[in-house]
């Protein structure tokens, strides 16, 4: 038997966000701003699995009402079936008819499974969990929503000499692609921001996240990042694309020299798609990560039918891959 408690509290909230090996930063949780948190401790008073709902302000899904289930941890197998139990009876009480997770509230937070480890270890920023945990969530009738993959790619020069005609293409309309400065992070980091929301719009479920809310989250990365290997597109003044790369620091903890940069994130104003932008941009970053002295790069974390994935499935072979489930509850269509 384990003891249920919805988090109403400063204590209570202490409790959620300190599960043991799965800590949780309390003011992460707070600009998250779930509908509900709940967790279940054990006879001793071990809280042993938690999680967070979200139905308010969540996108739909070909006509469900869809609810997240996000924050998730279990440190005692036994505890996931009757923590599914609960989320999922409050989430059919708010009306919800799809459950989706894990998702930490929306897309630009924590969210999918690691679902396929591979034999390359694990990569800075990289999102892990208990080989258990997509198991628990298929026992409880979740299937698979979507599917996402890293790649490596090892042939960087590879790619090399794509990129004079994609530039000599872009520059009859104007556009230019440099690196970022460095002294003027935060002013590009606004610029990044807005592209973000125009470029991601249409992406599978898609929230708008506020510029303040994006700076709290990549204002702590600057001390990581390497202004080589963050490039803008522009055409005039005007950012309509960018791709940032960042160095395995991984490999740096653990006491090896790093030969692997993290392609993390790539957009292209949808009004220049089509026209080899994001080829350009992807073909460009390698070449900046392989004159930054890596051998390596992975592009991380891209959706199954994400343009960006197919511009780099060119020469990367799939590392890992990771599943974001589904499950439907009773009604909709």
């Amino acid at each position: 038997m384990y003891r249920r408690t919805w988090v109403a509290n400063d204590e209570a909230g202490k409790r959620f966000c300190a599960v043991a090996g799965f800590p949780l930063d309390a003011g992460a949780m707070v600009r998250q701003a779930p509908d509900s948190s709940v967790f279940l401790e054990n006879s001793g008073g071990e809280v042993v699995a938690r999680c967070s709902l979200w139905w308010r302000h969540t996108p739909g899904h070909e006509g469900h009402t869809v609810g997240f289930v996000g924050h998730y941890a279990v440190v005692d197998p036994a505890a996931a079936a009757p923590l599914f139990n609960v989320a999922l009876e409050r989430l059919a009480a708010q009306g919800c008819t799809l459950v989706i997770g894990p998702m930490d509230g929306n897309t630009w937070q924590r969210y999918r499974l690691l679902t396929e480890r591979g034999d390359e270890p694990p990569f800075f920023l990289e999102p892990d969990n208990p080989d258990e945990w997509p198991g628990q969530f298929t026992a409880a009738g979740f299937t698979p929503l979507a599917q996402y993959y890293s790649a490596l790619n090892t042939d960087l020069a590879s790619g090399a000499a794509r990129i004079e005609p994609l530039e000599r293409k872009v520059a009859t309309r104007g556009i230019t692609v440099k690196s970022l400065h460095p002294e003027r992070f935060e002013q590009e980091m606004k610029r990044v921001h807005a592209l973000s929301v125009e470029s991601f719009r249409d992406n599978f479920l898609y929230t708008p996240i506020d510029e303040v809310d994006f700076l709290a989250q990549y204002t702590p990365l600057r001390r990581y990042l390497r202004s080589d290997l963050i490039l803008l597109a522009e055409q005039g003044d005007t950012l309509i694309g960018f791709i940032f790369a960042i160095p395995n620091l991984v490999q740096a903890q653990i006491g090896r020299p790093p030969d692997t940069a993290i392609i993390k994130t790539m957009a292209v104003h949808p009004g220049h798609a089509g026209i080899g932008l994001g080829s350009l941009l992807m073909a460009r970053c390698e070449q900046a990560v392989l004159a930054a002295g890596f051998t390596r790069a992975i592009h991380a974390l891209f959706h199954e039918a994400n343009r960006s994935g197919r511009i780099s499935g060119h020469t990367a072979r799939v590392i890992r891959r990771y599943t974001l489930f589904g499950r439907l509850l009773g009604g909709g269509p």
